[in-house]
């Protein structure tokens, strides 16, 4: 009775099983860069909308938290405040530019093109290098600006 014999292979497939591709993390990427998006950054808005309605003391505030702090004292707190703003913003830049160019694959693969492994290999990792480029030309430009503005 060959059908009662126990076999070796998982009855499920696992994460285990499956050799990880870039199409497989473009696509795990493309999931939570969306619900980053949604989550975090709904909050960020919130947050400086409700400052920004709170008056101009509340939206100073707003801004030595996320930005920079225009007092001449400048506590620990608010430079530890500061950066981890910038390393939100930061995130949320990225996760808007990696779910941007996920998107734009899966619209490019949904007219039927691009399901050759080769191709989708490369335009998996084209979206990695693209969001990452694009997140740090857009924070070096911000950067360049403050220094000199």
């Amino acid at each position: 009775m060959a059908g009662n014999q126990p076999s070796a292979r998982p009855r499920s497939p696992h994460l285990q099983v499956y050799k990880w591709t870039p199409a497989m993390a473009v696509s795990i990427f493309h999931r939570v860069s969306g619900d980053g998006l949604a989550i975090v950054g709904g909050l960020m808005f919130l947050w400086w909308l409700g400052a920004l309605a709170a008056g101009p003391d509340a939206y100073a505030a707003f801004l030595a938290c996320v930005w920079h702090d225009p007092s001449p004292e400048v506590s620990m707190l608010h430079q530890i405040t500061n950066i981890l703003g910038k390393v939100v913003l930061i995130g949320l830049t990225w996760a808007f530019f990696q779910h941007l160019f996920s998107g734009l694959r899966h619209f490019v693969l949904d007219t039927g093109a691009g399901y050759e492994l080769k191709t989708n290999k490369l335009w998996s990792t084209l979206v990695f290098i693209g969001s990452i480029t694009a997140t740090a030309a857009v924070w070096l430009y911000a950067f360049a600006e403050a220094l000199n503005g």
